[in-house]
């Protein structure tokens, strides 16, 4: 399928930073319950992501992601993800690599054009 560029516009991409990472024994396949910082326009949003494998707990705190703030909330068990929490399937094991940038110097918040 192919997209033009105002089907690509439509999806609101921005940086957030995890500031929280909790376990999620209620979701169906291992995942994590995110607390992410999407700066003052956006606030604090929760996403559940399936990163168990990929990543720890430890290590996603602090972690800049790239998350999809404009699609409908999704009841994931007895949590509401409110956003999407961008990766790449992890090829050497189980979950997902979130995308994070290689520099942190990015404004929270910023829309990725």
């Amino acid at each position: 399928m192919t997209i033009g560029p105002d089907e690509f516009e439509a999806v609101d991409i921005r940086l957030g930073r995890i500031v929280a990472a909790d376990e999620f024994p209620e979701a169906r396949k291992p995942a994590y319950r995110l607390t992410i910082d999407l700066g003052p326009d956006i606030g604090v949003k929760h996403s559940s992501a399936q990163l168990v494998g990929a990543h720890s707990k430890e290590e996603l705190i602090g972690m800049l992601v790239c998350c999809v703030i404009n699609f409908p909330p999704k009841q994931v068990g007895p949590f509401t993800s409110e956003v999407l929490t961008l990766g790449f399937k992890n090829t050497a094991g189980d979950g997902w690599i979130v995308i994070t940038p290689s520099k942190d110097t990015v404004v929270l918040g910023d829309r990725l054009r």
